[in-house]
């Protein structure tokens, strides 16, 4: 298993992203909709891996939601870098990281895919939330 740090940029947010497979093996996507086109956003998610998303001052993560609200993409109110997704809505949280927002981003070098889940419906979006993405845990104090 490798950890891989990083966050916001002003350092408000902090990430551990836990996994076995190799950055340079792991699928990387670049969803399609409207939010994640504006920030540019590759994302990354290993169902067995873990993601820990750590705040050192809760007021400053902005939780945005938009369309079917079925997740809550994680915003620094601060420096503004979206750093991860999470979703509540497939019992225990799941998520995903945004590649960018680590510190080792440079070693997730697979070519995105690109992704557009506009066809889906509620269900079908949270079933695929379920098997791909991995599970969160969100904290508040100081971590790395």
């Amino acid at each position: 298993m490798q950890t891989h740090h990083g966050g916001c940029h002003c350092g408000a947010i902090r990430l551990a992203f836990t996994s076995a497979i190799d950055p340079h093996d792991m699928e990387v996507r670049a969803c399609q909709c409207s939010f994640c086109r504006r920030h540019g956003s590759l994302a990354a998610a290993d169902p067995h891996g873990r993601l820990r998303v750590t705040m050192r001052e809760p007021n400053r993560m902005q939780r945005y939601t938009f369309g079917m609200r079925t997740a809550d993409y994680l915003v620094c109110r601060n420096c503004g870098v979206y750093v991860a997704a999470v979703t509540r809505d497939t019992g225990e949280p799941r998520g995903i990281v945004i590649v960018n927002a680590l510190d080792d981003r440079a070693l997730f070098d697979r070519t995105p895919l690109e992704m557009t889940y506009d066809g889906e419906d509620r269900q079908g979006r949270i079933a695929r939330r379920r098997e791909k993405w991995m599970p969160v845990e969100i904290g508040v104090g100081e971590a790395g």
